[in-house]
């Protein structure tokens, strides 16, 4: 499995839908398992972004599927970056 970084802002429609229902964060994390993705761990940030999620998932295809799936709801706008293990990054130039 490879690992992913989700960096996410929240639209006006996902910010009142998380104000009425916080607990959608985590209905969400289950929808992402049905699609393939493991979320292993998320956070709420401060800065130019609402939430930092990684994730892992089979391949490339199944993290574009599901980022596509979540941005076409209107709720959220993601930029989605392969993550490369630092052993795996070191030993590639040997």
């Amino acid at each position: 499995m490879a690992t992913y970084i989700l960096l996410s802002n929240l639209t006006d429609a996902g910010a009142e839908t998380i104000k009425k229902n916080p607990k959608r964060i985590k209905e969400v994390s289950k929808e992402l398992d049905a699609m393939g993705v493991k979320v292993l761990a998320q956070y709420a940030v401060l800065g130019p972004y609402d939430f930092v999620n990684i994730v892992e998932a089979p391949d490339n295809q199944t993290v574009a599927r599901m980022s596509a799936e979540l941005s076409s709801r209107g709720s959220v706008r993601m930029l989605t970056m392969a993550a490369i293990p630092i052993d795996e990054f070191i030993a590639s130039f040997k």
